[in-house]
Formats: structure tokens, sequence, C-alpha cells
């Protein structure tokens, strides 16, 4: 919002409150920029209101948001454009009770191995999200992940250099921004690494060859097209020792607090912040108008 204001642009802060649609019913604005993260933007939820109250909005539409948030669907999709994904398997927390906990979960060993990356098939912010690299810290890694949700994704860790890749399109087609290597200080990129200042570093642009630069940069426009997002998204990925970039998650309402990976990219690719949210505002309207 500041940045939008240091470009001239007149901005209204609103909640996702109960108030919500009758402000802006009552008092339409412009355009809309979400910048809820996570679930709640995320979901698709708060892009079907924006709809259905005939408003501009930056971001994808509803049912792109909805297959994005849905991680073992994206998964299935960007496999099939020829994407690289971790193995892994989805498995929902009523088969654990019903086939029996422990024969599973020695049944995912033998298929998967370990280490491990256990997390939430619909989830956001790395919450419930554990590594694991023993089978008996298994157990209580499913626990914390069926605590945020229904059914749980479990991939075979990939060892390698964690990058993040920001893309947006303002009228002229989805280009990559400098992807945002990520050192976190404990070694695992969690909730608390993402959202405590200091507790993580980060390098951008990411320190690899250029081979492998040009490598995400191409996969993440890939991702962006492939689930059919709009003006602005973020893949994050492992590249492993050869260079080769696996896919870990999309998100299309990137995080944008200070320690958030978006606003660093923009920063390196020497483009103002206000400047590309008001671009994307601008597209939000002229697309509005042509629609």
């Amino acid at each position: 919002a500041e940045s939008l204001r240091e470009v001239g642009v007149d901005v209204s802060q609103r909640d996702a409150d109960a108030d919500l649609v009758s402000v802006l019913r009552a008092d339409p604005p412009a355009a809309v920029f979400p910048l809820l993260h996570g679930v709640q933007g995320e979901d698709g939820a708060i892009q079907e209101i924006l709809t259905m109250l005939g408003l501009p909005y930056v971001g994808s539409p509803p049912g792109s948001c909805r297959q994005t948030f849905d991680k073992p669907v994206s998964k299935g999709l960007l496999e099939h454009a020829g994407l690289n994904t971790p193995r892994g398997v989805v498995l929902s927390q009523s088969t654990f009770r019903e086939l029996g906990a422990a024969a599973l979960l020695e049944a995912l060993v033998g298929r998967l191995g370990l280490p491990v990356v256990v997390k939430p098939a619909r989830g956001g912010s790395a919450l419930g999200s554990s590594m694991v690299r023993e089978a008996d810290q298994l157990p209580s890694a499913m626990v914390e992940c069926f605590a945020y949700g229904s059914s749980a994704m479990i991939e075979q860790l990939i060892d390698g250099v964690e990058v993040s890749v920001p893309v947006v399109d303002t009228g002229d087609g989805p280009s990559a921004l400098p992807a945002v290597e990520i050192a976190a200080e404990s070694g695992t990129y969690d909730y608390h690494a993402r959202y405590t200042a200091g507790t993580t570093e980060y390098f951008v642009p990411a320190r690899l060859e250029r081979s492998a630069i040009q490598a995400v940069s191409q996969a993440a426009v890939t991702a962006h097209r492939t689930l059919g997002l709009r003006d602005i998204s973020r893949t994050d990925m492992i590249v492993d020792r050869t260079g080769t970039p696996w896919l870990l998650d999309v998100n299309v309402a990137p995080g944008m607090t200070e320690t958030s990976l978006l606003p660093q990219s923009v920063r390196a690719a020497g483009v103002g912040l206000g400047d590309l949210a008001r671009d994307l505002l601008v597209a939000s309207i002229e697309r509005h108008r042509s629609a």
C-alpha cells in the first residue's frame, strides 16, 4: 500500500471481514489488489467474491487458484507439462485411521525411502510441513500435518539449492524475475524461517550457473502458463547438483511482507514495487473493460 501511494495511487486498505462485501458494493474501487497469502488468499474464494461483485482485481481467476492451491492436482498438471517434481504419494487421514498407520508408514518408507517431506495437500506458509530423516519421526510429522488438513502429500527430499522465482505479466506475457536463493539458518525453510527476520539469508539473484538460472526461469514461466495463472505468481523449487530444477509449490498470491521473496526479487530487477503494482492494477482494469 505504501509503495502504491509513493507512485501517486489513492489506496484504501480493507480487512477481509463481515463488512467487506458491503463496503465494496457501496463504494466500488477502481480495482482491487488482494494481499491475502496462504489459505484465504489462494483457494480461489476471495477471487470468486471479487468476480461476483464485478470488480477488476490483480491475480488469477478462481478456477486457476483452486487447482494450483490443491498440491496433488497442480503436481499432476506440472508433470504432464514435462516439469520435474519429486516422487511422492498422497494419503488421507481417514486412510490411516481405517487401514492402520503402522502398516502404511512402513509401506511409505519402502516406496519413497528417507528422507521425505510431509506437508498438507492444501495449505500455505509451510504450516504443518516437516522434514523427516528417520522413520520414527514419521508418526509425529503426520499428526502435525493432519492438524492443518485432511490429506497429506509426502515427497522425496531433493538435495540441492532452494530457490523461488516470481513471474509477472503486465500485459506483454509472463516473464520471470530474478531467482531468490533461500538459505535457512536451521536448514529448513519452515514457518519460523519464513517470518522471523534474521533466521534466513537470501541471495538475489541466486548463486547458480547461468544454465541453471535459465532453467528455473523457464520452469517458472511454464508453471504459470500450465496452471492458467494471471498477473503474478511465485514458483518454489530445488536445483539439484546437475542444475536440474524440481518444482515444489506454486503460489498464486505471493507473500508481500518485509521478509517475503517477491519484493526482494522486484528490487533486484531494478523495478519499483509501486510501479509494478500500479501496472498490474492498470492491466486488471483494462482486462475488465475488454471483457
